[in-house]
């Protein structure tokens, strides 16, 4: 029998891409599945940045890179940072890596140990707590207030720090909430930190580009004095519809770029070469494919948002960011995971339990709108029709 390490069992997994596999499986089957439960832009990739790939092919672009990334990748997400929030950043602080997840990981895995306490948003995207307990270290919950919009409290959170915080972890906009922090509230828990500098911050703006009603996006760039234990997590999967290139980067306070890079070299050696020069395409050129999906994102999350509220037993909050809805559900007497099952087996409608987001999703589905007009009003139909049979 082989044993594995008991670490293993401490890993956990991301439901989502369990429930596109079961609405794969029932779309086989002959069923009319709506998906409204993977995360992923339905938009493609823009032509210029495929044709950026190509071209890196065409070249000769089939080697190893620096671990790193290629300095022409990383000086091109410098230009970027300071474009959009005014901040000097040196490339040899950004570290490209194969997703996002990739800095999650590594972020978790310096800082986590027995012992140690990790705080972490909850409901919140799951590889979080997955991979605290994994490290070993203990994962502290950090509430997301539904009567907040789904931000939280900077001073129930800094209550939460002890001697034994090592990381912070943070994001907005959010999955699955779509909630957006406030500023008078970063502003609290940037002032209360502080007084805790052994607490490192990991904010994960991944959906930073993806904001609605002209709300400006809040970036812990935008606070020099954490700059030394700030880790900044973002990429190009969201914003350029580059889910499956697997590409994200993380900008590292100087002392960190050392341990980082050595993760890399020992985890992935480097991302994908064709993969960077299309990277380099996507934010030097035109962004007019990313404001068109914002657009379209901002006028599918009213008809989501408007359509549920009028299903009896839901009630959701309008989202900051990113793609997804997250309705309270309790008034329709069904568990999340309950409903989750009922909604896809018996009306076709692929969703997520708020459960796979942490123990605090309960009585709350995720809902992407990352599908058209006329599949999410499908969707609402068929919901009602099976709620009120």
């Amino acid at each position: 029998m082989l044993q594995l390490s008991e670490k293993m069992n401490r890993l956990g997994t991301e439901t989502a891409f369990e429930v596109l596999a079961r609405a794969e499986a029932l779309a086989r089957e002959g069923r009319d599945i709506i998906n409204l439960g993977i995360g992923q832009p339905d938009f493609k990739t823009p032509p210029h940045v495929v044709e950026a790939a190509i071209k890196a092919l065409h070249d000769g672009h089939h080697g190893y890179t620096p671990s790193p990334g290629i300095l022409p990748l990383r000086e091109s997400v410098a230009a970027d940072l300071h474009r959009r929030r005014g901040v000097e950043i040196s490339p040899d602080r950004i570290v490209v890596v194969p997703g996002g997840k990739v800095t999650m990981f590594f972020a978790i895995l310096m800082f986590g140990e027995p012992g140690v306490e990790i705080l972490y948003p909850n409901p919140g995207f799951p590889i979080y707590e997955s991979v605290i307990q994994f490290s070993g270290a203990t994962a502290v919950p950090t509430p997301l207030l539904e009567d907040r919009d789904f931000s939280f409290d900077a001073g129930a959170v800094l209550d939460q720090v002890t001697p034994d915080t090592r990381l912070l972890i943070l994001n907005s906009p959010a999955n699955p909430t779509g909630g957006a922090m406030p500023r008078d509230e970063i502003d609290k828990l940037v002032k209360g930190l502080v007084d805790h500098p052994q607490v490192a911050v990991l904010s994960d703006e991944i959906y930073s580009r993806i904001s609605y009603d002209g709300r400006e996006h809040v970036s812990l760039l935008d606070y020099p004095e954490i700059a030394d234990r700030l880790i900044l997590l973002d990429g190009w999967s969201k914003t350029y519809a580059m889910t499956g290139w697997r590409m994200g980067y993380a900008v590292w306070p100087a002392a960190l770029v050392e341990g980082a890079t050595r993760l890399a070299v020992n985890c992935h050696s480097c991302v994908n070469a064709a993969t960077q020069h299309a990277g380099i395409a996507a934010l030097d050129g035109h962004q007019d494919a990313v404001d068109d999906m914002v657009r379209a994102f901002e006028e599918r999350r009213r008809v989501i948002v408007d359509g549920l509220n009028a299903i009896p037993g839901f009630r959701c909050r309008t989202p900051g960011g990113a793609f997804y809805a997250f309705p309270n559900v309790q008034g329709t007497g069904l568990d999340a995971r309950s409903l989750q099952r009922r909604l896809l087996e018996e009306a076709g409608v692929a969703t997520v339990a708020g459960t796979s987001f942490g123990h605090l999703g309960e009585g709350f589905i995720r809902f992407s709108y990352a599908n058209s007009i006329d599949n999410i009003q499908e969707a609402l139909k068929r919901i009602r029709t099976l709620l009120l049979d």
